[in-house]
């Protein structure tokens, strides 16, 4: 018993990179990988490591470790040698150790060129997709202090911060200069008084100052209310009831952008029957009813459709339908009484992006326009892949910097029927 007890602590003891011999090597560093970070060769294979910009070469520190039970490694440049003329100061002392910022180190202008070759990239992998013409990105109007929602994880009573996503090590942060001032002020708040959970979360509306601060806390050494159901956004001059368990784009401003862009993109008509499929609390669907005769929201969340019907009440022309988009698009005549083809369709799926049965719906159905939405080049790549075997031809794809100083990029490409 004595023996299993010891290993059983032995297999519990986690190896901390604190406590292991540094490890340094000397690296070119290549491409941009999949999550920001350059490539290099490193011991015969490839790895990736952060902090880095092609073409430079930098003293990085080796990280070994294990990770889904697969034996890891990864770099973190240490030191620059040879600097890319790309490089800039970051403008954030947590940067590095918190790993949130991935590229506040490469100047803006070339941030937004790598967002479009990534989204090049990926396209460039199908033959169908060779041809598709990727515009500029579009910059966002603030480099900081753009996101309405974070999450912080609490650690060591009630101290919030980060965790490192190689070292794993948690940064205590007082100030984040991606977050909105209202989340900044709030995180003052609760600073060290938030040892009741392990994560908490914070969101603002960017045009309403509304909060939202969950989950709910005890500590009556906190004055801010905690624990609401939900917050209320304005876009484009409409309030926006949306719950904490919904979706939300984290950048609002830029998301109002988006809007006019699949809004111009699809040409919209005053006859037209417009289908918000992924519609979250729809906002494609509200704020674009005024330029159709009829606009359907598909949505399988029920917090999410809670918020639509509430932030469609008075608009006639907005109607919800609370299934997976899949299901919803096989049956939509049928589900919502069409006697025609709608006019456009705005696919906005999740990061995985849609579900093979909704592809094979919506060629089915064949909207003369679609804009679809994506948060994910690789599966944008592969839908679109799906379209344009299917009938489609795409009209433009234009990124969008909804999320400046990471690697992260949304697009938005129009595509039509060529059988229109």
């Amino acid at each position: 018993m004595a023996v299993k007890v010891e290993l059983a602590r032995r297999r519990k003891k986690r190896t901390r990179f604190e406590d292991m011999p540094a490890e340094f090597a000397e690296l070119e560093l290549g491409n941009l990988t999949e999550l920001g970070d350059t490539a290099a060769v490193f011991e015969g294979g490839s790895i990736n490591v952060a902090g880095g910009i092609p073409g430079e070469r930098a003293l990085v520190r080796i990280y070994r470790y294990r990770r889904r039970r697969k034996d890891v490694v990864s770099g973190i440049v240490s030191r620059v040698i040879e600097p890319s003329p790309d490089r800039v100061a970051p403008k954030c002392g947590y940067c590095g150790p918190c790993s949130g910022c991935q590229w506040q180190h490469i100047a803006y202008p070339t941030q937004l060129e790598f967002k479009r070759e990534t989204v090049e990239g990926c396209l460039n992998r199908y033959d169908s997709l060779c041809d598709a013409k990727v515009l500029p990105t579009l910059p966002a109007p603030s480099e900081y202090y753009y996101r309405n929602h974070a999450r912080f994880t609490v650690r060591m009573g009630g101290q919030l911060g980060f965790s490192n996503r190689i070292t794993r090590r948690f940064v205590r942060i007082e100030h984040c200069m991606l977050m909105d001032s209202v989340i900044n002020g709030a995180l003052t708040e609760f600073q060290d008084k938030s040892g009741e959970t392990t994560n908490m979360s914070l969101r603002v509306g960017t045009n309403t100052g509304d909060l939202l601060a969950q989950p709910t806390f005890q500590n009556p050494d906190i004055s801010i209310p905690s624990g609401q159901t939900h917050y209320t956004e304005r876009m484009m001059g409409r309030d926006l009831r949306v719950a904490s368990p919904s979706f939300f784009q984290v950048n609002t401003v830029q998301a109002e952008n988006l809007v006019r862009l699949v809004r111009d993109g699809l040409e919209l008509a005053e006859s037209d029957v417009l289908v918000d499929a992924y519609a979250g609390v729809g906002v494609f669907a509200i704020l674009l009813s005024p330029y159709v005769a009829r606009a359907i929201a598909i949505e399988e969340s029920a917090s999410a459709v809670q918020d639509g019907k509430l932030n469609a009440d008075g608009l006639n022309s907005v109607e919800f339908v609370q299934l997976k988009t899949e299901e919803a698009l096989a049956d939509l005549r049928e589900i919502c009484g069409l006697d025609e083809t709608p006019g456009a369709v705005i696919l906005d799926p999740p990061r995985t992006g849609c579900h093979p049965q909704a592809i094979e719906s919506l060629l089915k159905l064949k909207p003369v326009k679609v804009a679809y939405v994506s948060c994910d080049p690789p599966s944008l790549a592969r839908d679109l892949d799906m379209l344009v075997r299917g009938g489609y031809e795409i009209n433009i794809v234009q990124p969008v910097d909804m999320f400046p100083q990471t690697y992260h990029v949304e697009s938005v490409t129009i595509l039509e029927s060529n059988s229109k």
